[in-house]
Formats: C-alpha cells, structure tokens, sequence
C-alpha cells in the first residue's frame, strides 16, 4: 500500500508559549477529499498553519511518505500543496492577472501558465472581465474566487481550503464549492478542508476530523458523522 501523500504524526503547534495543538494525527490520501469540522477555537486555522508551513510545529508533517524537514510555505508549494488562506490573502495592489501569474511561481515559464490563466478566467467569468483590475478593487466573493484560482495555478496535488465560505453569500459560497468538487472528482487534486459550513463541506468530503480544543475528538467516513444525532445537531443544524 502506497504511503498518505499528506500525514501529521504527533502534530502540536501554538503561539508564543501558547499550545493550541496536542499530538494530532491526520491523513489525506492522494486524490482524497477530507475535512476538518470544529468549533471556533478549536485549532482548526492553527492546523492548515502549520501544515503549509507558516507556523512552527512539534511532531512530523510527511508528505509520500517522507518527513519534510523544512515546512515553509515555498517548499510545500514544491512538493504540490497549495493554500487557499484564511482571509482570501489576495495580493491587493497587484492586478489579478498578476496574482494568478505569482500563483505558477513554483513552475517554469511558458505558454500553459497563460492558458492556465484563460481557463480559470473562464471558471469563474468575473476575473476573465477583470484580468487587469487591481485586485483589491475587487468584491469579496471575486477575491475569494481568485484565491482559489491562484492556489490552482501551481496545479497542486492537494489544496489546503481554510474557512473558504467565511463572510460570503450563500450564493458565492455554493459556486466556490461546486468548483472544490469538480476539482476533485474530475482534475484528482486531493482537498483538505477546514470549514464551518459543514453541510457543504460533507457533501464534497469523503472522511471527517472533528477537533475539539486542539485535539481530534473523533474521525471517520462521512456518513457515520451525518448519522451522529450529536455531531449533526451542533454541526448541521437539524
């Protein structure tokens, strides 16, 4: 059986002398759709952190197998994990044209990165009218769009969504997750999700990590989660 393409074994991390994260153990198989449900403060955002990267960590991230010895954002990038942020994280003085151009940084230059920027001008039509607007002109629904277009354009292997619907529309956020899951089932890249609109996240995923003050409270296929009187009530409202 081939290795997880991402694992966290032992995984803690924190600010400061503040641990926010104890001992999580995570998988996300290659192709894979995973998501991570819990409560506001309950590390979830600390989690996709250290995981791409921008914050230290204790414990081991291993990517086919293999411990990564040095977890930055630009080494992750290398070995195929892209991260859409928290906050869109759009480039707000750069045109979006250039944000999508500083998204395929890790790969060489050549004619496929424009079409690659012609294809998701075409995924989602409002960048294509804005191509040459400054980025930070643009509404919130078209910054998170073009955050999901710019994390794409490194063609990643897994994508990291944190909080992907946070502050958008209803229906801004059932386009942007229609796009998730056509990224998933039809271009393979594996999805890992934090998010806390579950419902739409579960309809994408096919495991679940519940986090409960930093530490995996409990973990399986999907349906066991929306069969969960418990779990459903505090996490899908019915």
């Amino acid at each position: 059986m081939s290795a997880p393409l991402l694992e966290a074994v032992g995984l803690s991390a924190g600010y400061g002398q503040s641990n926010v994260l104890r001992d999580i153990d995570l998988t996300v198989g290659a192709g894979e759709a995973v998501v991570v449900l819990g409560a506001n403060g309950a590390g979830k955002t600390t989690l996709m952190r250290a995981i791409s990267g921008l914050i230290p960590h204790t414990g081991e991230i291993r990517v086919d197998g293999k411990v990564v010895t040095k977890v930055r954002p630009d080494a992750m990038l290398r070995l195929g994990i892209s991260q859409i942020p928290q906050g869109r994280g759009t480039l707000t003085d750069m045109t979006v044209r250039d944000n999508l151009r500083v998204g395929a940084v890790s790969r060489k230059p050549g004619p496929d990165v424009a079409e690659d920027i012609d294809q998701w001008c075409t995924v989602f039509p409002p960048l294509g009218k804005r191509r040459d607007q400054i980025a930070g002109t643009l509404s919130g629904g078209e910054q998170q769009m073009l955050a999901v277009a710019r994390a794409m354009m490194s063609r990643p292997r897994l994508l990291l969504c944190d909080e992907v619907s946070l502050g958008l529309a209803p229906l801004i956020v059932q386009g942007l997750f229609e796009v998730l899951a056509r990224v998933n089932a039809e271009r393979g890249t594996a999805v890992l999700l934090v998010e806390q609109n579950a419902e739409l996240a579960l309809d994408i995923a096919s495991r679940v990590y519940l986090l409960e003050v930093g530490s995996v409270a409990s973990s399986g296929p999907t349906e066991e989660f929306r069969s969960n009187d418990a779990i459903r009530r505090a996490y899908l409202g019915y």
